[in-house]
């Protein structure tokens, strides 16, 4: 399979980006897509260029480090598929394929494809957590919790961090990431003491970052690897409401 890459070169985020073309002429319809990036750096180094900088670790569609737009959309066109699970299959002999880095006022690049995501680990160290008594774990049975409250809970858990959907919304916000790491908790006995304080913690630092405010264009849930809901940010939205009342009164 022959395929020209535009691809998107920035040695910093001080510096002027521009996208640049390559060609690659024996491309395995098998190989993933970070395969195929692998390929291309291979053959940019054996040429005594700069390889292309570009992150990535599990590749098995779970740590949430591999992020980039292929063709205006981030994690590519496959729905529900991170970008380490999307393969070449899905693509033609002779396509042009337009690789970006992920698009937020959030996400400062750092070089080439390469983004600053930190922004999310202060979001969750503002309030991504619970506060217990220290000493041993709890009986399993001592907090007993529905069915369909747990499954609720397993949903929101099962986001990953990317910052597919920040770059995916025209705002630039990260309602859905904010939204489903406090349902997770916000759901589930041991997250209710701090409820209240963990809503307004996480939205007031995503703010702070840069983000954007949610104007339900639902790109984050249509972008979205793991397929997390929209119906997150319903409940984050309500537990801020009642958050910010109760502080004030």
């Amino acid at each position: 399979m022959k395929l020209q890459l535009n691809i998107w070169r920035q040695e910093n985020k001080d510096s002027k980006g521009a996208i640049k073309n390559y060609k690659l002429n024996e491309v395995d319809e098998d190989m993933s897509f970070l395969e195929m990036m692998d390929i291309l750096n291979e053959d940019l180094i054996h040429k005594g260029e700069e390889p292309v900088v570009f992150e990535h670790d599990c590749r098995e569609g779970i740590c949430g480090t591999c992020g980039m737009v292929v063709d205006g959309r981030p994690h590519g066109k496959e729905h529900g598929t991170t970008v380490c699970q999307l393969h070449m299959r899905k693509f033609n002999d002779g396509d042009k394929i337009t690789i970006e880095p992920f698009r937020a006022k959030g996400f400062p690049i750092i070089r080439d494809l390469a983004v600053d995501r930190s922004a999310y680990d202060r979001i969750m160290q503002a309030g991504g957590f619970i506060s217990q008594n220290i000493g041993s774990a709890q009986d399993a049975n001592a907090l007993p919790i529905s069915k369909n409250v747990a499954d609720l809970a397993m949903d929101a858990a099962s986001c990953i961090g990317c910052g597919a959907c920040a770059a995916a919304c025209p705002n630039g916000s990260a309602m859905l990431f904010v939204s489903a790491k406090a349902s997770q908790l916000n759901l589930l006995p041991q997250g209710q003491p701090e409820k209240a304080a963990r809503a307004r913690a996480m939205v007031r630092q995503m703010e702070s970052e840069g983000f954007g405010g949610c104007s339900n264009y639902y790109e984050c849930e249509a972008s979205c690897p793991k397929n997390v809901s929209v119906n997150f940010i319903a409940k984050l939205n309500r537990d801020y409401l009642c958050a910010t009342f109760k502080e004030g009164t």
